[in-house]
């Protein structure tokens, strides 16, 4: 039985090639981070193999060992130093070429292959092209805009979309039994990522950290352009830049909300006080113009242009606020 939350579709779509036997020598799940891609993709590799009556059964000897990620033949590949390197593609095609040893087929999961070097992507382009007998290939990417148009064109795209908040919320209740509260805080911050909802229910952290991106940003409107530079070279810094800024845009886009006479779907509900009182400072073209600004800013960062450079300009575009 699958255990995927949502993405009943695509659900539907991976059980009916099973039962048809006409599964595809490769599959794409693109969508964004944390929303479920690699965990269909381990389900379908538990299908694959599985050897009860209605696969993924996940009692098996086969689905236990898939999900354990100890199944002989299964191969998971992931970025490594921030990339997927050309070694690591060799290396998996050497395994990939050899016969199943236990299961009835060899299946790998490349996660995260828009990390790929072109080196990398060039090679697993050979396997797509002449893939070996009984091999499956279930790569994930947040886009396939951003693997090459050769590697996507011999694959089957199983695009995920973000969960509605309510779903997310009673999936937190009803299997994680997380308090109805913090249940809806969660899935309102989630935006639509159950992966990242589930790991804030075992992860205290998680909500602290974020509780200190909001100080430091409240604390970033509240100053003048000198210090505003300084903290644009200290922020440009930061290995999770790209995750502080999207905290930044789920900011912004609630001050539009509210601005709009929206506030019913505000984002950050446990922060309401403060949204409005910046609302109040703020006018909608204001917060319209810093949600575009900070939009601009995370394109930029994942272009990798200069950190500093991208967020000196994101951050004195900012209206100051006197009072949060």
């Amino acid at each position: 039985m699958w255990q995927t939350i949502g993405h009943e579709w695509a659900v539907v779509l991976l059980q009916r090639t099973l039962d048809a036997g006409r599964v595809a020598h490769a599959y794409l799940f693109t969508g964004l981070a944390n929303v479920g891609k690699s965990h269909l993709a381990r389900e379908m590799a538990a299908a694959l193999n599985c050897m009860g009556d209605a696969p993924p059964c996940g009692s098996c000897r086969a689905c236990v060992k898939t999900a354990q990620g100890t199944h002989p033949d299964l191969f998971l590949v992931g970025p490594g130093n921030g990339s997927i390197k050309i070694d690591q593609i060799r290396d998996l095609q050497r395994q990939l070429a050899l016969s199943p040893y236990e299961g009835r087929q060899r299946v790998a999961i490349i996660a995260d292959f828009q990390t790929a070097t072109v080196e990398a992507a060039n090679a697993l382009l050979k396997t797509l092209e002449e893939p070996p007998p009984r091999v499956v290939l279930l790569l994930t990417a947040t886009e396939a805009s951003l693997l090459l148009p050769t590697i996507v064109s011999r694959c089957q795209v199983v695009p995920l979309r973000g969960l509605p908040c309510q779903q997310i919320e009673r999936a937190l209740i009803d299997r994680w039994h997380e308090r109805p509260d913090l249940a809806r805080l969660l899935s309102k911050l989630s935006g639509g990522r159950i992966g990242w909802a589930i790991t804030a229910t075992s992860d205290p952290s998680v909500l602290a950290q974020r509780q200190r991106r909001i100080e430091e940003l409240q604390s970033l409107l509240r100053q003048g352009r000198t210090a505003r530079i300084q903290a644009a070279g200290r922020l440009g810094r930061r290995a999770e830049l790209a995750s502080v800024i999207r905290l930044w845009q789920t900011w912004w886009r609630d001050i539009v909300l509210i601005c709009s006479g929206c506030g019913e779907l505000v984002a950050n509900i446990d922060h309401l006080d403060a949204l409005h009182k910046q609302a109040g400072q703020c006018d909608l073209t204001n917060a319209e113009a810093a949600t575009r600004a900070t939009e601009a800013a995370l394109v930029q960062i994942d272009q990798n242009v200069n950190a500093r450079l991208v967020l000196e300009v994101l951050l004195l575009s900012w209206k100051r606020i006197k009072l949060i």
